[in-house]
């Protein structure tokens, strides 16, 4: 019985002392900044894998664009690429982090991948050069992406020191990432960050 008892205390001191990370990015003149991705590696560990995110692990081809723009997802993954375009792609990435070629296929097809390392992945089509997005694989499962507001929330990190990094396509800095010492408590904790984001290549325009 003694047994139990401390299991469950040992439980509930864990969920008492794990926070969420609210964070915040804008450009300085206050304007959100979607599809950036936050990554968290707390001090006291806790980051390893596996973990499964909300999101489904695909990056369509649709009215000749990725969808979407910036995926996460943790090393190990494998993402679908469907072709939902009455026109045939030809899906490549030379990323160091995973080189890849999904030769033509045409409407209703699927091709898949598994990202084994972590790292960026740039996608483009050799057919349309506009189709251009990005895959962040990432090695912690503290992650999370910025919505429209240009809020990402981290959930159930652990008390204590933490690094915190954001990534994003096209931020001007180096690697476009920047990164930060932060402390997190039970009650968790809030980042904002002031970003510049370059213009990224003009898009063709839908069908």
């Amino acid at each position: 019985m003694w047994r139990i008892a401390a299991l469950i205390a040992v439980l509930w001191a864990t969920s008492a002392s794990a926070g969420d990370l609210t964070v915040q990015v804008r450009t300085a003149d206050g304007a959100p900044v979607a599809d950036a991705v936050v990554m968290v590696y707390p001090s006291a560990g806790g980051a390893a894998l596996p973990v499964q995110y909300d999101q489904p692990l695909v990056m369509a081809q649709q009215n000749l664009h990725f969808d979407p723009f910036v995926l996460v997802v943790p090393v190990g993954a494998t993402v679908a690429f469907p072709n939902r375009d009455k026109v045939r792609h030809h899906v490549y990435s030379f990323s160091p982090a995973h080189p890849f070629e999904l030769k033509l296929y045409g409407k209703d097809e699927t091709r898949s991948v598994r990202f084994d390392k972590a790292g960026v992945v740039a996608l483009g089509c050799n057919i349309h050069d506009s189709m251009i997005a990005f895959i962040r694989v990432v090695d912690t499962r503290y992650a999370a992406k910025t919505n429209a507001a240009g809020v990402a929330v981290v959930h159930d990190l652990p008390a204590g020191a933490a690094s915190l990094h954001l990534w994003r396509p096209y931020l001007k800095a180096p690697n476009n990432e920047l990164a930060r010492s932060i402390s997190v408590s039970g009650a968790g904790a809030s980042e904002t960050f002031t970003v510049e984001v370059h213009a990224p290549p003009p898009m063709k325009p839908m069908y």
